[in-house]
């Protein structure tokens, strides 16, 4: 590419960006949590079409993509469950194709007193945008389309088919990005903005979360001890799981990525409840778990010893001896995924793509992280021989209090994304 097309796109990119910031703020307003986001979803669809992409609306169906690779079990239908991508169709077809993935769902705000505004009210304070899910990943949503129009504004488009796709479930399954691959969205390369502060994830974990349903004995509070108390037995479990986590944390145990990381896999218990009434003993306990899991290590496996940690613990209680813990696993059900492990053209080729529009941006080299937690990428990477690139903007207190993104990051990452997109799909004119 010329040194006077890039400035073209790096200057379109600029004389954008206010408007860029004012559609991150508006699509910031949807309270787009799991089964809320149909709303955001139209909102996309229609800015989409009004661009001239072709749109493609549907509801995810859990028999289409239950039998593939990478499937998370569910509870519950996807009724509510609504995927957009919008395509852009080369005349030329002289480039490679890209994917431009983000999701649209956002985890809960959790107690709004916490917040020092409401969460869906977003503001801008010293160059921070605020809000939940400003970060974790509207921006990154944002970046993806304003990079589009920037070639548009100046009179070009990719000379390839690019698709934008708006996925839900990314928080909880990320089945919303496989119905994408069951629906025949291929392409050479995925670009993920996810919000690692303009660095490229070269690895990330795999997830499993499960729930552990105990039963006990329920009394009166005055007889306590002739009950059995299915909260506090909970107790012994926990600290086993965590025990487990220490020995998988292990530097025997460690992904290369992670050699150097000395607690990459982290078990949390998210969720608790249980009991019926304040003075009764309580006959029932259930507690949310999420366990990372390194690059490579099976599934299987990982799940056979959960339950082998959590029977053992149980055979040293009385009540749970003869009334085994029942494990429901449910959501995440991911591998993880090294995009630093492959070595075939295509990826070598987009890296090197990426590093280029990044360089041009910034003036530095790319840095490359492996990082502890999942994202959309595996499915690319892992089940469509797809290599995914997850580089975005730069967040603070995603999942947190007073979620921020920071949008002169956003306009770099868009930028680059641009650039990415030009050099990667070729460019032709409208």
């Amino acid at each position: 590419m010329e040194n006077r097309d890039k400035s073209a796109i790096l200057n379109s990119v600029d004389a954008l960006f206010d408007r860029e910031v004012e559609f991150l703020a508006e699509l910031s307003t949807f309270p787009s949590t799991r089964g809320n986001e149909q709303a955001a979803q139209d909102f996309l669809a229609h800015e989409l079409d009004w661009r001239g992409l072709s749109v493609d609306r549907w509801n995810v169906e859990v028999d289409d993509i239950s039998h593939l690779p990478g499937f998370s079990p569910v509870i519950g239908n996807y009724d509510d469950a609504v995927n957009v991508v919008g395509t852009h169709r080369s005349g030329r077809q002289s480039g490679r194709s890209l994917i431009l993935n983000g999701h649209i769902d956002v985890v809960p705000a959790g107690p709004l007193d916490m917040w020092d505004r409401p969460p869906f009210e977003p503001r801008v304070d010293s160059g921070w945008m605020y809000g939940r899910g400003t970060g974790d990943m509207k921006a990154g949503i944002v970046s993806n389309l304003f990079a589009l129009d920037a070639l548009r504004h100046i009179g070009m488009a990719p000379a390839a088919d690019v698709y934008f796709q708006s996925v839900v479930e990314e928080e909880c399954t990320g089945n919303g990005a496989l119905a994408c691959l069951q629906r025949g969205y291929k392409a050479d390369a995925a670009l993920i903005p996810e919000p690692f502060a303009g660095e490229l994830v070269t690895a990330q974990l795999g997830v499993l979360w499960f729930q552990v349903h105990l039963k006990g004995i329920p009394v009166h509070v005055a007889y306590a001890g002739s009950g059995s108390n299915a909260i506090e037995a909970a107790i012994p479990l926990i600290e086993s799981l965590h025990a487990m986590e220490e020995r998988w944390n292990a530097p025997a145990c460690r992904h290369a990525d992670y050699r150097d990381h000395h607690h990459a896999l982290n078990l949390n218990i998210g969720r608790i409840e249980g009991g019926d009434w304040t003075s009764s003993v309580p006959a029932w306990c259930v507690f949310d778990v999420r366990m990372g899991l390194f690059p490579g290590q099976s599934l299987d496996e990982a799940k056979r010893e959960i339950e082998e940690v959590l029977m053992k613990a149980a055979q040293s209680h009385s009540f749970l001896r003869n009334n085994k813990p029942e494990i429901v696993y449910h959501g995440f059900h991911a591998e993880g995924y090294a995009l630093s492990e492959d070595k075939t053209g295509p990826a070598v080729q987009a890296i090197s793509t990426l590093e280029k529009a990044h360089k041009s941006v910034t003036g530095e080299n790319l840095n490359k992280i492996a990082i502890t937690a999942t994202t959309d990428a595996r499915f690319f990477g892992l089940y469509a021989d797809t290599p995914a690139l997850v580089y975005g903007p730069e967040a603070k207190a995603i999942h947190g209090f007073n979620e921020c993104v920071d949008l002169d990051s956003m306009r770099r990452v868009t930028q680059a994304t641009a650039l990415f997109i030009a050099d990667w799909c070729g460019l032709e004119k409208l």
